[in-house]
């Protein structure tokens, strides 16, 4: 008997949103390696700027927060910038580069940051 191989590879489920490559599950679900990988868990929590896949409009990543603090402390960051933001995957995008602002607000908190990319 042949074994079937699959042509294709679901990335998007309106049902369940993002879906592993691998075990085909929700990212939230995910019981395989890469998931586990995805983020480091080094207890830093990384400030990145990045304008990839926005037209050229750059946004400031705020990454490594605790899942039970990351809205509250977005909407913190969104009313300090005074600007809009979103939460994503995990990470707190704020809209410019606000990269020195957050990471002096998230070390008076006392959480530890730094800045992370170029």
């Amino acid at each position: 008997m042949k074994s079937v191989q699959k042509n294709y590879v679901p990335v998007y489920s309106s049902e369940q949103g993002r879906l592993c490559p691998d075990c085909e599950k929700s990212i939230r679900n995910c019981v395989c390696s890469r998931a586990s990988n995805s983020r480091p868990n080094d207890g830093m929590i990384r400030v990145s700027r990045e304008t990839k896949g926005r037209k050229g409009k750059g946004v400031t990543l705020v990454s490594g927060l605790p899942e039970e603090k990351i809205n509250d402390t977005a909407k913190e960051l969104k009313q300090r910038c005074g600007c809009g933001g979103t939460v994503k995957d995990g990470r707190i995008e704020i809209q410019g580069d606000h990269r020195d602002t957050i990471l002096s607000w998230l070390t008076q908190k006392g959480y530890k940051a730094k800045k992370a990319g170029g």
